[in-house]
């Protein structure tokens, strides 16, 4: 499955609906949809993972990039939803459980702003 990364806009925040594999042929698209939301000054941020199947390397990097931008200066965070278990162990494998909050659900994740 090709992956597809799906922005909505809401009041304060940004949901990034991710889907499908995020490797190294993918992964821009996602850097390319966070990078777009920090240019126009929106630093917070959820990433829904619930339809993502595959995280490399690439696809950590740029989640990782997005949230040292929008934490720069205290301006807002970077939030992760719906992470599955095979995702979950990626990052807890690089070490990255501890950077990001991560909630159960999308609700839970864009109330928390």
């Amino acid at each position: 499955m090709a992956a597809k990364v799906v922005t909505k806009q809401y009041k304060r925040v940004d949901l990034v609906q991710v889907m499908g594999r995020i490797d190294s042929s993918t992964a821009p698209q996602l850097d390319q949809a966070l990078q777009n939301i920090i240019k126009e000054g929106r630093y917070h941020i959820v990433v829904d993972l619930a339809e993502t199947d595959f995280m490399s390397s690439a696809g950590l990097r740029a989640l990782l990039s997005a949230l040292k931008q929008v934490r720069r200066f205290n301006r807002g965070d970077l939030r992760l939803a719906n992470m599955p278990d095979r995702i979950h162990k990626a990052f807890d494998l690089a070490g990255l459980l501890e950077l990001f909050r991560s909630f159960d659900n999308t609700v839970d994740a864009v109330g928390s702003f």
